[in-house]
């Protein structure tokens, strides 16, 4: 084999044609400002090609079942081996799917609970054995010959007798079938002895005569029917419609808009059907359609969302002249539970995503979310159930499965338990070594970070023992604290010594300095990169003067500590000193902590990961001040009382969720200058003429936009076992609208050219524009220039999501009236150089009045805040403790914070 891989002629997307030998079997990082090209490279070109490789060496049948790749922009990779990508996405959307399955551990932990569980009498009188069902009914059958039996389900319900006979064998294992089928593996045995009745406790319960039988495997699994709770069916959560997110401004008439659910709106045309229920119900219960909900009869307001309760009221039907027909109203929230059911399988359904923005999740009444049948729990290891050692944090779970002795275990259950414990406790080491202790099995796929995902799928690569691979991973340092940003590095090199190839696209310090070898793509970002500016060693990127992370990583260039700290010389304690306060924070981890937090001032939220900071900020803090706004109560488990709130404004919170939920969805359309283009597009003197309206220069609605592709601009075949085909559509060449739209033009471009366009060109394009100039040099001063004013949002990262999300409030804001901006680790995927413009925004923000609050990890950001509040000591249950609080000084003090110890060493 080769050993390097050698790319000649890389022109994907944004690369100039780059040719590149990168040694195999090491370690090699690939860095660079964003958008200057790495992924292209890196996923785009390598791994595309390595995987299309991969596929045409399979059978046609095979390839069928798999995700088409298509052919890279490239004249010659060699050296290729099979590859792996393990990228920075949620790896399933699946609410069935937890860390537990994800790794098969969870398959481990029912193999164990089926071979050697006790069981807890339902009737509370203490352990009972697990018998085999085979044991059972050799007891039985040792009866003497003519002893009557009586079978009795859980419920002490009688199922059936049998009287014993060497013949009836089949006929008892029938009714011990039907009795454990109907108490989910209990049942009851009496005997009958000259007309006297008394329980068989020999095998059972020695108080009541309960026995419990070895449950399968899949009888402790949540998604299947032999486990799961029956009400949530294994989901261990339900929806339900929050009356008060239906209608959430109840000063607001129906007819004026005060419901906007789909299909629910009050049309303003006579005719529509939902109108005429609504004038219907008005009728029946003698209300107005304009007079405002808060004040609408208790009875009509029912009416409305619950329904007539079977009364038939008289309905207009306008397809039938007018005429009424009487019909019954189930109440739009009956409605929207029947709409949502019947889109369960559908979850990128635009209707189920509508119905879900009016519902809220609660714990499932019957299993309080173990998402198990009761009956299971009663299955102990250790007196833990298996939900008990899927809630333990991972760190926790090891321990108990390195025990020496269980108690209540017979010689030969320790004999069938000690191997699987041994598995589980190998694989649990490999995701406490990389940094994910704090984590239970029990968590959900959809909770974890992008980061997260990707530790936990390189788990299950290093247990794999796999050589001769190349594994390719999108910034895995995300979400991770500078303490466990190193034993992620350690694993990695542990995979590269099996003689494996690391291709890894980061940015974080201490990463680029554990390479074997160093790539950096540039010089700057779309257009202006795709091109290698250097390469080598540490050394030798230090040294170059064409490498920007060189500069960095050398000191030439910093990140510059603020002059000043705001809060440097302020007492907290003064009254003079504004803060908004929590108070008693006890969701999930917290230790019922009390968190101040100073206004005016550039504020981050630190710690290691799980220590609590999301739960703080994104579910304590968020949820709370929303519930205060909107005057409503809080959903959460443990209500805080917030103080402080009379010194805000407005409260702005932006995360890394996508900007749109279709490919139709862009830059251009949500910060809201894709209207002000289309404005004037139909004020040019060719679109009057022809009569051509502003909605005519979208591709998201009939009449200007192509027809034949749906504004797409491609026409897509599938092809079952090779690669989708996507031609461009003929009749639009790729452009979107039709021809007599693309021959209207301004200043020289069509509305085509224009969403095609740089954000960083369309700024000067736009130059006398005030409305479209301002947010796109926002964008570009965000380090955003390089993506295309119409670039598709199902192509962003999390981090473009939130600086554009930044820009869309930015772009309109007034200055200096007190806001509360909330950011999730918004220096995501930002090289050295993107920080400092971001940092740049942040403390112009703070300076005019506002507050900026930050969940961070980053070292170069956090020496830069006015007031650190760093949460731990470590994560998990060990966390959810304020650790230390204060300025950057103060924090890197404290002995016992993890930030502050790496706060020290990089203040010098």
């Amino acid at each position: 084999m080769q050993n390097q891989i050698y790319i000649k002629g890389a022109r994907q997307n944004n690369l100039k044609n780059i040719t590149l030998h990168i040694p195999r079997d090491k370690l090699v990082v690939f860095t660079g400002v964003s958008g200057s090209g790495k992924s292209s490279l890196v996923f785009h070109t390598i791994y595309a090609e390595g995987r299309r490789r991969l596929m045409e060496s399979l059978s046609a049948y095979e390839r069928g079942s798999l995700r088409k790749t298509d052919e890279a922009e490239v004249d010659l990779i060699e050296g290729l081996s099979p590859a792996i990508a393990i990228e920075q996405k949620t790896v399933s959307r699946n609410p069935r799917s937890t860390v537990g399955t994800l790794t098969d551990i969870g398959a481990y932990l029912r193999l164990l609970f089926s071979r050697a569980s006790r069981a807890v009498c339902p009737h509370g009188h203490g352990d009972i054995p697990v018998n085999k069902k085979r044991q059972l009914i050799r007891h039985l059958m040792g009866y003497p010959e003519g002893t009557t039996l009586e079978i009795y389900t859980r419920d002490d319900v009688l199922l059936g007798t049998f009287t014993v006979h060497p013949q009836q064998h089949r006929s008892l294992q029938a009714l011990i079938d039907a009795a454990l089928e109907a108490g989910e593996g209990f049942m009851k045995l009496g005997v009958k002895r000259d007309g006297v009745l008394a329980f068989d406790s020999v095998l059972g319960c020695s108080t009541c005569g309960m026995v419990a039988c070895e449950a399968a495997a899949g009888a402790f699994s949540f998604n299947t029917p032999l486990g799961a709770c029956p009400t949530c069916t294994g989901l261990g959560r339900h929806y339900y419609v929050d009356p008060d997110l239906v209608i959430p401004d109840k000063t607001k008439s129906i007819g004026d808009g005060a419901i906007q659910l789909i299909g629910w709106q009050c049309e303003k045309d006579k005719f529509a059907k939902n109108r005429k229920i609504f004038e219907a119900l008005a009728n029946r219960y003698h209300f107005d359609l304009f007079t405002p909900v808060e004040h609408l009869p208790e009875e009509a307001l029912n009416a409305v969302l619950y329904g007539t309760g079977g009364e038939k009221i008289a309905i207009e039907n306008p397809s039938i002249g007018g005429k009424p027909m009487n019909e019954r109203f189930a109440g739009i929230i009956n409605i929207v539970y029947e709409r949502f059911n019947g889109y369960a399988k559908n979850e990128l359904s635009e209707i189920k995503g509508e119905d879900k923005s009016v519902m809220r999740e609660q714990l499932c009444p019957e299993c309080a979310g173990t998402r198990l049948k009761r009956q299971r729990l009663l299955y102990r290891i250790d007196g833990q159930s298996i939900h008990d050692l899927s809630e333990m944090p991972i760190q926790e779970l090891r321990e108990f499965c390195q025990r020496p002795f269980r108690q209540g275990l017979s010689p030969q259950e320790e004999a069938v338990a000690q191997p699987i414990f041994r598995e589980i406790a190998a694989r649990l080491t490999f995701l406490i070594e990389i940094g994910l202790g704090y984590l239970s099995l029990s968590r959900p796929v959809t909770m974890l970070s992008g980061g997260e995902s990707q530790r936990i799928r390189l788990t299950t690569q290093l247990s794999s023992g796999l050589m001769g691979m190349i594994y390719i991973l999108d910034e895995p340092t995300v979400g991770l604290h500078s303490m466990d940003s190193g034993k992620l590095l350690r694993m990695l090199q542990r995979l590269r010594d099996l003689n494996n190839t690391i291709l890894v696209i980061e940015h974080d310090e201490e990463f680029i300095a554990g390479a074997d070898h160093i790539v950096e793509i540039g010089p700057g970002a779309g257009a202006l990169g795709g091109e290698v500016v250097a390469e080598g060693t540490l050394a030798q990127l230090k040294s170059s003067p064409l490498s920007l992370t060189g500069q960095y990583l050398s000191g030439a260039r910093v990140i510059e500590l603020p002059r000043r700290h705001r809060l440097r010389d302020v007492d907290l304690q003064s009254r003079n000193t504004r803060y908004l306060e929590i108070l008693g924070a006890r969701e999930n981890n917290l230790k019922n902590i009390d968190v101040r937090i100073p206004l005016g001032c550039f504020v981050g939220i630190t710690g290691v990961s799980g220590s609590g900071k999301s739960t703080l900020v994104n579910q304590v803090l968020v949820e709370k001040l929303r519930s205060q706004l909107e005057r409503r109560a809080s959903h959460l488990t443990a209500d805080v009382e917030i103080r402080g709130m009379e010194w805000i404004e407005d409260v702005v919170y932006m995360n890394q969720q996508p900007i749109g939920r279709n490919s139709r969805s862009n830059p251009a359309t949500y910060i809201g200058v894709f209207d002000h283009i289309r404005r004037l597009f139909a004020a040019t003197a060719q679109a009057k003429a022809a009569k051509m309206k502003e909605s005519y220069f979208s591709f998201n609605t009939a009449g200007g936009r192509c027809e034949v592709c749906s504004g797409l601009g491609v026409l897509v075949t599938e092809m079952q076992f090779m690669s989708d085909i996507e031609v461009v559509c003929e009749a639009c060449k790729g452009q979107r609208f039709k021809e007599e739209i693309l021959d209207i033009a301004y200043r020289g471009k069509n509305i085509a050219q224009v969403l095609d366009m740089s954000i960083a060109e369309a700024a000067d394009f736009f130059g006398d524009q005030p409305p479209i100039h301002h947010k796109l040099t926002l964008m570009n001063r965000l380090g955003m220039g390089y993506l295309k004013l119409g670039q598709s949002a199902v192509t962003l990262s999390g981090g473009e999501a939130q600086r554009i999300k930044l820009v869309e409030e930015l772009g309109g804001a007034k200055k200096g009236i007190g806001k509360l901006y909330i950011l999730d680790e918004p220096t995501t995927g930002l090289h050295f150089a993107d920080i400092q413009r971001l940092l740049d925004i942040f403390q112009e923000l703070v300076a005019e009045g506002n507050t900026v609050l930050v969940i961070e990890h980053n070292l170069q950001l956090i020496k830069t805040l006015d007031y650190i509040i760093d949460l731990g000591p470590e994560g998990g249950n060990r966390g959810g403790q304020i650790v230390a609080a204060g300025t950057v000084e103060e924090v890197a003090a404290v002995e016992a914070s993890y930030t502050g110890q790496y706060l020290r060493q990089i203040l010098g």
